[in-house]
């Protein structure tokens, strides 16, 4: 199955379980080979760095690196489900708390309008991406076509170990959250081991056990995983009306006497760690390739799903502080708490109940997704292709799903809650804005249409937005109650996006759905994901530099060369065809 074949002008090269198929490029092939491929890694970084993937590249070409079909089981309705699904979890039943108490007060429900319309501005983002490319990469393959493998590598490297860390949490969270339901301490159910350190003496069989399910799950049938997320997901609703019915009947509006005890300041640092709560709608757009009919099911999908989400998590947030002064919520378990203060204690199972349900369908929809990520990873041999291969009876990627989710698990059964709580996602948001650049680069930029001049005033105004956002947000989060900083960083900001509006000519026109009013709505993405990322703390960017540094040295060792001799070989394999576009000879 090693040999190259071409169909219907389609490269493909087959993928086994064989030893050399977890690195077959030609780079890897003796040890010779590899330190002539480490001599030139100057020559061959500057190839991908200055490389665009093609569309017809993502949709054709890599696909056939899967050897198989997944199968498009997948409708708006499901999209929608699996959108509320992956979002919905446990973070509204904990963030909404802290951040009540601590920053924003009632004034929390605002933190959730500027959260949703950032993620929302995201999702448009996403969209025209995932109708015009439909495929299993995500974010992954959009930075390919517009930024190029580097860019898209870094981006996507990220992402899976923010999916890897964030499932284990999740694993975790379960088996806490079972436990009260069952009335236990936490730690009733995992085993110690005294001669381990605090941190990691809890070992957590059941996150485990939890994770093994959602494995087998996953890999049996996306359609089979969409059904019982879809049932799983109504009855998640069904709870969160009754909380926020009940807790109505025993609101007192005294407590939003004082709205925003914190300020201007206190709702947008809460908005910038509840936008975490919106985290999943990219899971979704990895599912494009399994779609029925992308052009029309992806945009309801998304976009549905992130404003029924919105809608919620505000009646929620409001909910809370009408039942209980701010200064009273509890930061542990907030609604349950608040049950029990107004005379209602047996609704704390029912919110437990809520939130085990909210946390399985997150690890399900998000073993889906991330599993979908490694497997357009491995189709560009960025990753061993053996984690492309996509199981011919089930129709979904096998081996992807079982590596991601096995990675989750060892981290689950050691490493307590409080690590990985700490580890929140600063990745998120910075693909978030990659992709919102993307957006703009696939617009306004294409080879053989724009000209020269077009291109020198694109790179100009898109320089001076980033960058007018890159310093709204370390004037932000560097000044307390100034505000020169913003009358020179906001106009500049708006000047350059009428610039961009005005002067420099689309370069492409979507074919079936596009981001309305470009370059508007993805520079204001672009904007806001900055603002946001300046609210964060210190450890959070020392973490994504840590995570980012190790993404990288294995891209130099690793995944630069077997990409590149990939490229060069489908490209010599389609004979005149073009694979790529800006490749050096």
């Amino acid at each position: 199955m090693g040999e190259n074949r071409r169909e219907e002008g389609v490269w493909k090269r087959g993928c086994s379980c064989a030893k050399n198929k977890f690195l077959p490029d030609e780079s890897f092939r003796s040890w010779g080979n590899y330190v002539r491929a480490l001599k030139d890694t100057p020559h061959r970084l500057k190839d991908r760095v200055l490389t665009r993937s093609l569309d017809e590249t993502e949709l054709v070409d890599m696909k056939a690196q899967s050897q198989h079909e997944m199968k498009k089981t997948l409708s708006w309705w499901d999209l929608i489900w699996f959108g509320i699904g992956a979002v919905i979890g446990a973070g509204i039943f904990v963030l909404t708390g802290l951040e009540s108490r601590e920053h924003a007060g009632p004034a929390v429900v605002l933190s959730y309008v500027i959260s949703g319309i950032s993620a929302l501005l995201s999702v448009f983002c996403y969209t025209e991406f995932a109708v015009e490319i439909p495929v299993a990469g995500g974010s992954f393959a959009y930075l390919r076509v517009e930024l190029g493998d580097f860019v898209g590598f870094i981006a996507a490297g990220n992402i899976l170990l923010e999916y890897v860390i964030g499932g284990a949490a999740v694993a975790r969270s379960w088996t806490s959250y079972f436990a009260t339901l069952l009335n236990h301490d936490p730690n009733d159910f995992r085993i110690v081991a005294h001669s381990l350190s605090p941190d990691y003496r809890y070992l957590d069989p059941i996150a485990i056990a939890v994770l093994a399910i959602i494995c087998v799950m996953a890999i049996i049938s996306t359609k089979g995983s969409s059904i019982f997320n879809y049932i799983a997901t109504i009855i998640h609703i069904a709870v969160l009306l009754f909380i926020i019915i009940a807790g109505l009947t025993k609101a007192d509006t005294k407590n939003y006497s004082d709205f925003a005890p914190f300020g201007v300041r206190g709702i947008f640092q809460a908005s910038a760690v509840l936008f975490f709560a919106y985290i999943g709608f990219d899971a979704v757009a990895t599912m494009a390739e399994e779609t029925k009919n992308p052009g029309r099911d992806i945009p309801i999908g998304l976009v549905g799903s992130m404003v029924i989400t919105t809608l919620i998590y505000c009646l929620l947030a409001m909910t809370l502080c009408l039942m209980q002064s701010y200064k009273d919520i509890d930061v542990d378990a907030p609604f349950s708490v608040a049950f029990e203060a107004v005379g209602m204690g047996w609704a704390k199972y029912v919110v437990a109940a809520g939130a085990l349900k909210g946390m399985t369908t997150v690890m399900l929809v998000a073993a889906v997704g991330q599993a979908r990520y490694l497997t357009h990873i491995g189709r560009t041999h960025m990753m061993p292709p053996w984690l492309a291969i996509v199981n011919e009876k089930t129709g979904t990627p096998v081996n992807a799903t079982v590596v991601m989710l096995a990675a989750s698990a060892v981290i689950a059964f050691f490493t307590s809650l409080g690590i990985l709580s700490n580890l929140l996602s600063i990745s998120t948001l910075f693909i978030f804005m990659l992709v919102a650049i993307g957006l703009l680069v696939r617009r306004y930029y294409a080879s053989g249409v724009t000209t020269k001049a077009n291109h020198i005033k694109f790179v100009v105004f898109l320089a001076l937005i980033l960058g007018s956002s890159v310093g709204t947000a370390i004037y932000w989060a560097s000044s307390t109650d100034g505000w020169i900083g913003y009358a020179i960083t906001l106009p500049i900001w708006l000047l350059s996006t009428i610039g961009l509006w005005l002067f420099v000519p689309q370069a492409r026109v979507p074919k079936v759905w596009g981001v309305p009013l470009v370059p508007w709505l993805p520079s204001l993405s672009i904007a806001i994901n900055m603002f946001l990322l300046g609210s964060l703390d210190k450890a959070s960017f020392e973490r994504f530099g840590i995570f980012t540094l190790i993404i990288i040295v294995y891209y130099f060792f690793f995944g630069l060369h077997a990409s590149y001799d990939t490229a060069k070989e489908a490209s010599r394999a389609k004979q005149m065809k073009n694979v790529e576009e800006g490749a050096l000879n």
